[in-house]
């Protein structure tokens, strides 16, 4: 098995490529090793010394690590328990995923529609191929509420990214839409 590995826009942050489908569909994001419970792979990953958070895309797996260790020591740890992982065969996530809530104001459908739909075609593939992901977390009065996830999350430039490439552009496509919030949780 040969896992490319890619750099992101967040240093300590890196995007590995095992060639094969991670999650498929959808995302998962860890941001600490309590919360991988139901990821056989993000508890391996967690099991390493250094990593601070496990995100699992569609066909790549981003690694955050500690800013008290280097890439040189830890890429290659990564490296063998994500083969370790899928060459034994294991299911990447156990049961079922939790959804998160969306607040979306009474009658602030049709709006929602065309932000997500400009989230998915326009905004997801750039992220995602930075090694991250932006989730919808709600609409109200004007403000857009999205969390970043993997590369993204901690990255030093996604607050210019959602200021001046997401509201810009989702200012622009759905009129409605006037500023873009960051929630962390």
């Amino acid at each position: 098995m040969f896992i490319e590995t890619e750099g992101t826009p967040n240093p300590a942050t890196l995007k590995f490529l095992p060639g094969r489908d991670v999650m498929g569909q959808g995302t998962a994001d860890f941001a600490h090793a309590a919360s991988a419970t139901h990821s056989p792979l993000a508890q391996a990953l967690f099991a390493l010394p250094g990593v601070a958070r496990v995100f699992l895309g569609g066909d790549f797996v981003t690694v955050t690590k500690a800013d008290d260790i280097e890439w040189s020591a830890l890429r290659p740890q990564v490296l063998g328990a994500i083969m370790e992982h899928f060459v034994a065969g294991r299911a990447v996530i156990e049961g079922e995923a939790e959804i998160a809530d969306e607040d979306v104001a009474p009658g602030d459908a049709d709006v929602v529609a065309q932000i997500k739909e400009l989230l998915d075609t326009r905004v997801r593939p750039a992220v995602a191929s930075d090694g991250g992901d932006i989730v919808f977390r709600g609409y109200r009065d004007g403000v857009v509420k999205l969390h970043m996830q993997g590369a993204c999350s901690g990255c030093p430039s996604s607050s210019a990214t959602l200021k001046h490439g997401i509201e810009n552009m989702l200012r622009h496509y759905v009129p409605e839409v006037q500023r873009v919030e960051q929630v962390l949780a």
